[in-house]
């Protein structure tokens, strides 16, 4: 049997058993292969676009006797489903605005028909996906962060209600009364929606780690943004500098109160 990285795993482990999985963007179909030969799903779609990994994808099913429960479909996004043929939808290792594009290509071509959970991993832009599962009533169940190899990665997982019951259940996901931020109530939701409701909830040293790099990125900018004499330059400083004390508010309400780890 495959292993997987702790990321492939984290996904796989979200994937509910017994499931149709269609993973979308599937490089080397490592994510399917597993979860067949694990016996936790039944069947899968593994979608690529790119002809390198279409192949590996292919040699991949081949070499693990699974052609007849794997398929290998070359194309764009979910353009490679089916209403119907799926259960579940994986989508990892890209950037959340492409993931979100891909998502609403997909639903507005009807291939999101039948799908009850999403399982996505974006590299970067987790606010574009939250705010995409917000829109066409998926619920977001559960978070998880971690980071392998110097990087740090999110999985949302996601499963579709009906209108008024993934309302309902958005609602308490992205009630922001647990966050002791005066000064920014009315930012609550996107807060949550940009840092995660669920990591926000019970945050780990990662998501630490993970937002204390992301304020020395948006330092770094808004010193060479202040070499400049240009209008727009100081706009966007001040933007990025409202960001970072966001941000900072944040942090230090969610360490109040944190065991000390000396």
């Amino acid at each position: 049997m495959l292993k997987l990285s702790n990321r492939l795993q984290t996904i796989a482990d979200f994937v509910s058993p017994g499931s149709r999985v269609a993973d979308i963007g599937s490089d080397h179909a490592l994510l399917p292969v597993y979860l067949i030969q694990s016996g936790r799903i039944p069947s899968a779609i593994a979608g690529e676009l790119n002809p390198g990994p279409f192949e590996a994808a292919r040699k991949q099913t081949a070499d693990a006797g699974l052609t007849s429960k794997l398929q290998v479909r070359r194309g764009d996004g979910l353009s490679v489903l089916q209403p119907g043929e799926a259960d579940t939808v994986t989508i990892a290792g890209m950037g959340g605005s492409l993931m979100s594009s891909i998502l609403e290509e997909g639903f507005t071509a009807g291939k999101l028909d039948g799908v009850k959970e999403l399982v996505l991993q974006p590299n970067v832009g987790e606010e574009f996906v939250r705010s995409w599962l917000l829109k066409h009533g998926w619920f977001l169940a559960e978070e998880a962060i971690l980071e392998e190899d110097d990087k740090i990665y999110e999985v949302l997982h996601a499963f579709k209600y009906d209108e008024a019951e993934a309302k309902k259940r958005n609602a308490e996901v992205y009630d922001s009364s647990f966050l002791s931020l005066p000064a920014y109530q009315d930012k609550g939701p996107a807060i949550l929606e940009k840092m995660g409701p669920h990591l926000l909830r019970s945050p780990q040293e990662v998501f630490f780690k993970k937002w204390r790099l992301e304020l020395e990125k948006l330092g770094r900018i808004v010193t060479q943004m202040s070499q400049s004499d240009l209008e727009q330059a100081e706009h966007k400083k001040q933007q990025f500098r409202k960001e970072m004390n966001v941000i900072e508010e944040v942090l230090q309400c969610l360490q109040t109160g944190r065991p000390s780890s000396k």
